[in-house]
């Protein structure tokens, strides 16, 4: 429980912002960042489970893959945090926020099989995709150039991760079929 005596922003409104960007287009930049927040999140959380519970014979290789996905979408999220309190926003910080507002859901608790997770990532990082092309024009349309470049950056490297997972997902594979039996 916080012990502060005062609240400096309330969460859900929108100050004013040293970039010069209306307090209304901003206020709309504001709300679809925090989408983007959530979603990384979810999607970090869920990267990081896999990364816990992956089995087999390409452990180690995928083991790795899932951690530096996990973290460049953490680093995202930073990025994106701080973009959005820039602009004058409050970043959605607790996790009933955080589940709240994004526009994705995680798998539930159980542990899957690498292929059926890995299509999990893959399901959610297509819909986050989906989204930024959405926050990329969104941006663009209210001349927030800074945050349309950030978030090009950011769908970039997103489009690789789901690329490489895609490539991960082939049925071409050195695994031997009496192995998998």
């Amino acid at each position: 429980m916080s012990t502060q005596k005062s609240v400096q922003q309330e969460a859900g409104t929108v100050g004013g912002n040293s970039v010069r960007l209306d307090e209304e287009k901003a206020a709309q930049i504001i709300e679809a960042l925090n989408t983007d927040l959530a979603d990384a999140y979810v999607l970090y959380h869920q990267l990081h489970k896999h990364h816990w519970n992956v089995e087999g014979a390409e452990f180690l290789e995928i083991h790795v893959f899932l951690q530096e996905v996990y973290e460049d979408v953490e680093d995202a999220a930073d990025e994106v945090a701080e973009r959005l309190q820039a602009l004058g926003g409050v970043p959605h910080a607790s996790m009933p926020a955080l589940v709240e507002n994004a526009t994705v859901e995680a798998e539930d608790e159980d542990v899957y099989d690498i292929r059926t997770s890995l299509s999990n990532d893959l399901e959610m990082m297509g819909d986050i995709i989906e989204s930024y092309r959405e926050h990329i024009e969104l941006a663009a349309g209210l001349g927030d150039y800074a945050t349309e470049q950030m978030l090009r950056e950011q769908l970039e490297t997103i489009e690789e991760h789901a690329h490489h997972i895609e490539h991960y997902l082939e049925d071409d594979t050195l695994v031997l079929d009496s192995a998998t039996n």
